[in-house]
Formats: C-alpha cells, sequence, structure tokens
C-alpha cells in the first residue's frame, strides 16, 4: 500500500523515484524539491497551509458554490452562517491551525523577501496589520533593530502571540482604526477583502501615516492574461479560493493601482519577490 501511496506522489514530482533492478524491480523513494517546501527546517514550510485548505470547513464552503453563484453572496456564508474569520474566532483548533499556516507562510516568503527588498531601512515605526502572532514583524525588527514594531490583530489573534524584543502587540480591528507608524504592513490581507472593503482599510492606512508614509503590500499580483503556467494556475487557484471563502479577489497590478488612487496614495510601485508574490508599495 505504502509503495502505490509513494509512486502517486512521484507521478506529481512530490517525491522523487528512483528504479533498481535486482531480482525484481524496487522503487527506491527519497526528497523532491517541492517536498523539501513541506518540511520544517526553520524557515517555513507550506504542509500547514495545505492542511488548512483541507480543513473540513473550508470543503464544504466549496460545495455551496453553486448555491452562491446563482443566489449571490458567499459560499463559506452560506455553509456555516457566519463569516470565514468569525468561524475561525468560534473554534480553538481552527484558530491554532490558522495562526500555524499563517506562520510558516510568513516564514517562508519572509526570508525571500527580505532577501531583495530594501524598503525597510527607512522606517521608524512599522505597523503590521492582521500580523497574527507577530513572526513576521520579528524577523523584521530582527533585521533591522531600529524599528518599532507594532502587531495589530483581531484580539482572539493577540491573545495568542508571541513575546518578541522590540514589538508591541495591539488588539483591535482594522475597519475601525490603525495604529500610526511611518509604514504600514499589509500581508496577505487586502485578498481577503472585497474591493469596497479594501477601500476602508487603505482609508484607515492613510490616516495613520504621516507625509510621505508609505503602505507595504504584501500579495499576488494575478496575471492579465489566464495561459496554462504553473504560476497563473497557482494564482488563480487561490482567487477563486478566496472567492469562496471570504468574498475576496486576487488583485492585478492594475486593480492594485486603482485601489491606492481611489484612496488618495500619489505613487504605486512594485516589486516581485517570488512565485506569484510582489510587494506593492502605496505612497502618500
Amino acid at each position: 500500500m505504502l509503495d502505490r501511496m509513494l509512486a502517486l506522489l512521484a507521478s506529481f514530482n512530490i517525491v522523487s523515484c528512483a528504479i533498481e533492478k535486482k531480482e525484481k524491480m524496487v522503487r527506491r523513494y527519497g526528497p523532491s524539491p517541492f517536498f523539501n517546501l513541506l518540511t520544517k527546517d526553520g524557515d517555513g514550510a507550506t504542509a500547514t497551509l495545505c492542511l488548512l485548505g483541507t480543513e473540513q470547513a473550508f470543503i464544504s464552503a466549496g460545495q455551496n458554490l453553486k448555491e452562491a453563484v446563482l443566489e449571490g453572496g458567499i459560499a463559506f456564508e452560506k455553509a456555516h452562517g457566519m463569516k470565514a474569520f468569525e468561524y475561525v474566532g468560534t473554534y480553538p483548533s481552527c484558530r491554532r491551525l490558522f495562526d500555524k499556516a499563517m506562520k510558516d507562510n510568513s516564514t517562508f516568503f519572509l526570508k525571500k523577501m527580505l532577501e531583495t527588498y530594501q524598503g525597510f531601512k527607512d522606517v521608524h515605526v512599522l505597523v503590521d496589520v492582521g500580523g497574527g502572532v507577530g513572526v513576521a514583524l520579528g524577523k523584521i525588527v530582527s533585521k533591522y533593530p531600529h524599528i518599532k514594531g507594532i502587531n495589530f490583530d483581531l484580539p482572539d489573534a493577540i491573545a495568542a502571540a508571541l513575546t518578541l524584543p522590540g514589538v508591541e502587540h495591539v488588539g483591535g480591528n482594522m475597519f475601525d482604526y490603525i495604529p500610526h507608524g511611518d509604514a504600514i504592513l499589509l500581508k496577505w490581507v487586502l485578498h481577503n477583502w472585497s474591493d469596497e472593503h479594501c477601500v476602508k482599510i487603505l482609508k484607515n492606512c492613510y490616516n495613520a501615516l504621516p507625509n510621505e508614509g508609505k503602505v507595504i503590500i504584501v500579495d499576488i499580483i494575478l496575471p492579465v492574461n489566464p495561459e496554462p503556467t504553473t504560476r497563473s494556475k497557482g494564482a488563480f487557484i487561490l482567487d477563486v479560493m478566496m472567492m469562496i471563502n471570504f468574498g475576496g479577489k486576487e488583485r492585478t497590478k492594475i486593480e492594485f493601482e486603482k485601489l491606492g488612487k481611489e484612496v488618495g496614495f500619489t505613487r504605486v510601485e512594485a516589486q516581485y519577490i517570488y512565485g506569484d508574490v510582489w510587494v506593492i508599495e502605496l505612497r502618500k
């Protein structure tokens, strides 16, 4: 049974396979480059994201997609009678898995980001909106110790936050207000929300920033042309997942520019990081 399961994984290049011919054919399996993304090596892993994506709550949301298309609304809310973030806050096991998945994802991509993105050098107070347990902000402040970090998230997320040097944890709701800083980090935040919600979030960011302040968005930039490439497939799969579970969306560069200018930001710049992930800066 194990050999048959591993053979299936090898056909998707999740594990490697070598054939040995002795008295009879023997398959020898090993880790592939993709497999390494699932292991815990201190740099983050995508395994918990896979577990989150296959959590029963999100699978059952997809089963309500037809009703959402025909009747309007969000599939997750039709399945569970509450918003996805309310569900996560209601069920502790889901909260723990969600926080772990966001922590691991942040660790993995932040390493790539800190290798290439130089936009934190001139920041003095950095507010991480939706920062979860604070892992990302802790790593940024560790590399740039002159930064005062403010980790801002809902109270139930802050309750599980880590004690980190140079990081203050603040509970609140980004739709009500955002703490002041000269830079605000929105990492995997905007894709959870509709354009109308994003305008509210960005307006609160704008009001919390000084002149020449900036919003640092870490998100996927959706290709305009849905080509049959691995990168394109990943982006459009995530776009539909956001639609089903949160009523959100992935966005093209033009759509990010439109959101920024609608709120009042005068400059929009994008820098490629890794995979489908970009940093988009909105400056006052």
